[in-house]
């Protein structure tokens, strides 16, 4: 099969798949239904333009710094968003998933599991970034929502003398599970349930199966570190609550 005819042919599978989706939530009536649609359409120019944009930087230093900070700073502040304004979330997110991000990544070239070159910085940095923004969504919209559930206890609390961050404390813990549970489980079902990107594109890219495992295990890992400390820095960096907080978008 040529490259026009590839193209043609995906093409046709994302309309079919995007169509199928959004056909279901309409159906369903669930609120936007139509983001799925657009989030993959955006997704598509994105990855379009950093495709062509990567392939003439992805050995310059500087140039991959840049990419760097610019996936960071889209992903506090959609991980912001999702949390209330960005005037009063983007602060704590942004400190949460620095915290989360360069603490994983340290660890990572800092013991030589993964060698520090341009390439795999990118790499595992785009994937860590991606990972940390969900567990802040995940983590920060889970507490909104107890404590939006719970407020008569946590009024409770506060009645008989606990601090703000007392009231909320087991709320934020199970915020914090909540967070985890997606990444844990595609952790411990790797191999079995899912074959996970970075280990398929490596394989395709022709690395030894071997190899391709090391590096998923380390991405993963990573996944998990971050995951970790962005749910806990952050839930930890919300607690203090002494108003009902209004509800995420």
């Amino acid at each position: 099969m040529n490259e026009p005819s590839s193209i043609l042919w995906t093409l046709v599978g994302v309309v079919v798949l995007v169509s199928l989706a959004t056909l279901v939530l309409l159906l369903a009536r669930a609120p936007s239904p139509w983001a799925p649609a657009l989030a993959v359409v955006r997704g598509t120019v994105q990855l379009a333009l950093i495709s062509l944009v990567l392939s003439g930087v992805i050995r310059d230093p500087l140039w991959i710094a840049a990419a760097l900070v610019v996936m960071f700073g889209v992903a506090t502040t959609t991980a912001a968003r999702r949390l209330g304004t960005l005037r009063t979330r983007l602060l704590p997110v942004a400190l949460a998933m620095s915290a989360g991000i360069v603490g994983a990544l340290a660890v990572v070239f800092a013991t030589g599991a993964i060698a520090f070159t341009p390439r795999y910085v990118l790499a595992i940095g785009g994937i860590v970034i991606g990972n940390a923004m969900t567990s802040a969504t995940l983590s920060g919209r889970r507490f909104v929502e107890l404590v939006d559930d719970r407020w008569d206890d946590v009024e409770g609390w506060l009645a008989l003398g606990a601090t703000p961050r007392q009231s909320t404390a087991e709320l934020v813990r199970r915020a914090v599970h909540a967070a985890m549970v997606p990444s844990t489980d595609q952790t411990r079902t790797t191999g079995l349930v899912t074959l996970p990107g970075a280990f398929v594109g490596a394989i395709f890219g022709g690395v030894s199966p071997i190899e391709a495992g090391r590096f998923q295990i380390v991405v993963l890992a990573a996944i998990i570190a971050a995951g970790a400390v962005v749910a806990t820095t952050l839930t930890h960096t919300l607690a203090p609550v002494r108003t009902r907080p209004p509800q995420p978008a």
